[in-house]
């Protein structure tokens, strides 16, 4: 499905076009995007974001060619998606709480401690 680009972010072949007339200015204006991104998000998830774009930055930086990064972040996607504890089980498991196995999560018995009302000393 194709969604149009929003009116006041530029499109892809906007974004070619930079990447190919100037490299430093490409490499700006990501990093502006990708940070505006992620203190737009939620609080409670900017830290993750913070993480994946760390790591995401690594594969790139680590690999031969973009060829090869993308190749790399389309295996992390997929491990993220299908994957132990990934997207896919933990979908499943909402529906069904017998498939929490699936995650890989050991569970547990949660005891109770109750505080006893009063101490009651002898005398």
């Amino acid at each position: 499905m194709y969604l149009p680009p929003l009116p006041d972010r530029p499109g892809f072949d906007s974004w070619a076009n930079l990447a190919r007339e100037d490299p430093q200015a490409f490499e700006e204006q990501r990093i502006l995007v990708l940070e505006q991104a992620i203190r737009e998000a939620p609080e409670r998830v900017r830290p993750r974001l913070r993480g994946l774009q760390w790591k995401l930055d690594r594969i790139r930086a680590t690999s031969a060619t973009p060829l090869a990064a993308s190749l790399r972040m389309h295996r992390l996607l997929w491990e993220y998606v299908a994957g132990p504890d990934g997207l896919l089980a933990r979908l499943q498991a909402a529906n069904d709480p017998a498939s929490a196995a699936i995650s890989g999560k050991k569970t547990a018995k949660i005891l109770e401690f109750r505080r006893p009302d009063a101490v009651t000393r002898e005398t």
